[in-house]
């Protein structure tokens, strides 16, 4: 079973005004001790976001203590290959679990979004190596979210399945804490990094140990 460190960032490319920007937050996080960052581009085309992926790669473990970020690519099993990234991580409307695990083989980790109990009772089930609950709170990071689960339904997870539980969706300093408490392993961060990303992070690993 993987471990998952409690800070999962999640670099969403609509996020930034440009891949520079993109690239520098990736870079303040792995100085700040970020182990693991997920790379989510919604809109762009696969040439590009192949390109932001490689440049990512490179960027964030060039000059930090420990070189070896886990990367993860949001969907696509095919650029997660191409940009040789550590892992994927796939939603409801994606490919299925095990679809993707044929694509990146038994090395690479795998992780699936689910938003209710029936559907982490199912992806219990694939190969998944982690699996994500959400929205925990109320989210401006999806244009449609479902509906939020709330910190008993973290609880109500985390008695469904022994796999490692990453919590997402509007979790910020003020709330991780409780999110942990509840039963997560690692909480999924979007905005609350955004603004000083090494700083927040440092603030994150100071309120998750």
């Amino acid at each position: 079973m993987i471990a998952l460190p409690r800070l999962y960032p999640i670099l969403d490319a609509g996020c930034f005004d440009n891949a520079h920007g993109l690239i520098a937050a990736a870079e303040e996080l792995a100085l700040a001790g970020v182990t693991l960052i997920q790379y989510r581009n919604k809109s762009g085309h696969a040439r590009g976001m192949l390109e932001q992926a490689r440049e990512l790669k490179t960027r964030c473990r060039t000059g930090v203590s420990d070189p070896h970020i886990q990367l993860i690519m949001n969907d696509r099993a095919d650029l997660c290959l191409a940009a040789d990234f550590d892992g994927v991580h796939v939603g409801q409307d994606d490919l299925s679990a095990e679809s993707v695990r044929k694509i990146i083989g038994p090395q690479r980790w795998l992780g699936v979004s689910t938003h209710n109990p029936d559907q982490l009772r199912e992806a219990d089930l694939t190969s998944a190596d982690y699996l994500a609950l959400g929205p925990v709170f109320a989210t401006a990071s999806k244009d449609r979210p479902d509906p939020v689960v709330g910190l008993e339904g973290v609880r109500r997870a985390r008695a469904l399945t022994r796999k490692p539980l990453v919590a997402i969706g509007g979790i910020t300093r003020a709330n991780a804490a409780f999110v942990i408490e509840a039963g997560a392993d690692s909480v999924a961060v979007i905005s609350d990094l955004l603004r000083e990303p090494g700083k927040s992070a440092e603030e994150f690993w100071q309120i998750l140990r």
